[in-house]
């Protein structure tokens, strides 16, 4: 059958990752074609949008829905007021700062040639900060039942695998990499290097897995 959402932005309650806050716009409406979120700036001059390059993954168009952004984007500054349009390509660096108070941009993207795979970053992100303080347990913790209950995100199953061997708990950890290559193969590819996941390395079943 099919649905529709109707949301007010403002509704929508703001993360973070311990950056800068967004709003999860796509896993709030459970969309699963395309990547979306939106940024509110509260004070002038805040940034918008960590600076990043999305070397060889996601093309992106931002709107200035509210307000006036100045974007830094392939060395050059834009001035961006309500109602323009930015685009950029994989590989170009960009950023971006409100130039009034309550600047909102709605950003869009997806990775050209390849299908959109949702991870669940949106569920993940409050826990990045844990796992960069090193509190392995705790983001483990809180992970394990996020993973669990949402299966759809392979994403999220993989840095919980992450949070679980860097934790001392081996088997939770491969049975989550497990989900997460079961999810999207490229997690195999992830874990092949990844050094989160050197204690469990020599377990049968992460070389059953990984190859």
């Amino acid at each position: 059958m099919s649905r529709y959402e109707v949301r007010q932005l403002d509704d929508i309650e703001e993360i973070s990752d311990g950056r800068c806050p967004w709003r999860p716009v796509r896993h709030e409406l459970g969309i699963t074609s395309f990547g979306v979120n939106a940024f509110t700036a509260r004070e002038a001059g805040d940034r918008l949008i960590n600076e990043h390059d999305e070397e060889g993954e996601h093309e992106e168009l931002y709107v200035v829905m509210r307000g006036r952004a100045r974007f830094e984007i392939g060395g050059e500054t834009v001035d961006a007021p309500a109602g323009t349009l930015v685009y950029a390509e994989p590989g170009i660096m960009r950023t971006a700062f409100a130039e009034e108070a309550g600047t909102t941009l709605l950003a869009m993207g997806g990775q050209p040639g390849r299908a959109y795979e949702p991870e669940g970053f949106e569920l993940w992100a409050p826990l990045q900060p844990l796992y960069q303080e090193g509190r392995y347990d705790e983001a483990a913790d809180k992970a394990a039942p996020l993973a669990d209950a949402h299966p759809e995100y392979p994403g999220l199953a993989y840095n919980t695998a992450c949070v679980e061997s860097l934790a001392g708990r081996p088997d939770q950890a491969i049975e989550h990499l497990r989900r997460a290559i079961e999810g999207s193969d490229r997690f195999r590819e992830f874990a092949a290097g990844d050094t989160d996941l050197e204690a469990i390395r020599e377990e049968p079943a992460f070389k059953e897995l990984v190859g």
